[in-house]
């Protein structure tokens, strides 16, 4: 591994050198410079991953090089799967996720008639009884209740679970009895059309990962340390948490970078920060001498039960599955919506970090609970909306 002065050097070729080494091997400054493939959402042929990606994939998921090689191209498979697979459902479509047993992109599907259909396109597929939009509409009540009052500090987060065709309440350990929860689940089940059950969660409650200035790491706002995210065309995105619009950023050595152009939190968690002052972009996610720093080809969405790993100044590389999509996180700060939840663990300072499956950009990092080294869960704001929200291009190699 590489010592830190080095890994130092490293994040600011991120922004600053424009060639750096990557899994695909190295990005050349004139491709910096006119910005390759700008596509975001249809992802190129991907290139076989490196056996260090194997080994620490590996180790997060405790499986052994082959297991995870073999994963790692069974999901690329359900990636470019899942699209197709949701069209062939039309309206019957009840969600999808990745089962890691068979190695298999699975689609529930309210209608046995469609299922024929989804199945021509390689997926398998589940009977269920509520389609996605019967859940999403569920959750969407239940969000629009939270945000007239408040959810009680004792729920930890509520989402969709197309495999279980029900919302998903997660109350803090400790809280079950608390009669605001108590009062705060009689309510989510007057209100909805479609089952609610209830999960305990850890008794510590999800925060943010922004942290107080420490010298040597990405960028700063003020006194927040903070992670970049991903590069687009004319800046990079991050958490909204780190930095309100207007505000000054400056990068690990306090040189100037740019400036927050747009940024939303709570409700949302993403910004756009645009750079200049001799700073450029790149299509890299530092791999900090775990793995290579990898190349980002487009941002194919992942599916639940997929593998993903995370880039963070902090606790550097992790990774960890999708657990859920479309949750509602309930901050100290306030609730914010259509986040996605993984096992992956984080800290103080990973806050807005790159989230990447394979060479797919997946979102940036926004809070969660525990640490890395007793473990912990941590969400992410998905990326296609934030390129969408503020028209931007992702910059892919």
């Amino acid at each position: 591994m590489r010592r830190k002065p080095v890994v130092r050097a490293g994040l600011s070729a991120l922004l600053v050198l424009g060639a750096l080494s990557g899994a695909g091997g190295a990005f050349s400054t004139a491709a910096a410079a006119t910005g390759g493939d700008t596509s975001e959402a249809k992802p190129a042929a991907a290139s076989a991953p490196s056996a260090t990606l194997v080994r620490a994939l590996g180790k997060d998921l405790g499986l052994t090089t082959d297991q995870a090689r073999r994963r790692l191209s069974q999901e690329a498979v359900a990636m470019k799967l899942e699209p197709k697979a949701k069209r062939a459902a039309g309206t019957s479509y009840g969600g999808s996720w990745f089962d890691a047993d068979s190695g298999k992109l699975v689609v529930g599907v309210t209608s046995a008639e469609r299922a024929e259909s989804v199945r021509a396109t390689g997926a398998t597929t589940r009977i269920v009884r509520h389609s996605a939009k019967a859940l999403d509409a569920a959750k969407a009540r239940l969000d629009k209740k939270a945000g007239k009052k408040a959810a009680p500090a004792g729920v930890s987060s509520w989402s969709v679970d197309p495999r279980a065709g029900s919302v998903v309440v997660r109350v803090r350990a400790g809280h079950e009895g608390d009669a605001a929860v108590r009062a705060f689940l009689r309510d989510a089940e007057r209100a909805s059309s479609v089952p609610v059950t209830t999960e305990k969660a850890p008794a510590q409650a999800p925060t943010t990962f922004a942290a107080g200035t420490v010298g040597g790491d990405p960028y700063y706002t003020g006194n927040v340390r903070c992670s970049i995210g991903f590069s687009v065309q004319g800046g990079f995105v991050t958490a909204g948490h780190c930095g309100q619009k207007g505000a000054s950023v400056s990068g690990w050595d306090r040189s100037y970078i740019g400036t927050f152009q747009g940024s939303s939190f709570p409700g949302n968690d993403y910004a756009y920060v645009s750079v200049g002052s001799g700073w450029w972009t790149v299509p890299v996610v530092l791999g900090w001498g775990t793995v290579p720093d990898a190349l980002v080809r487009g941002s194919a969405e992942a599916p639940v039960g997929a593998s993903i790993c995370r880039s963070g100044s902090t606790t550097h590389w992790h990774c960890g599955t999708v657990l859920a999509k479309n949750e509602t996180v309930n901050y100290s700060q306030g609730a914010v919506y259509q986040m996605t939840k993984t096992s992956v663990c984080a800290e103080g300072g990973d806050s807005g970090g790159s989230f990447i499956s394979g060479d797919q950009a997946q979102g940036v990092t926004s809070g969660g609970w525990g640490n890395c080294s007793s473990g912990g869960e941590t969400w992410y704001q998905p990326v296609n909306e934030i390129l969408s929200v503020y028209g931007l291009r992702l910059h892919t190699a």
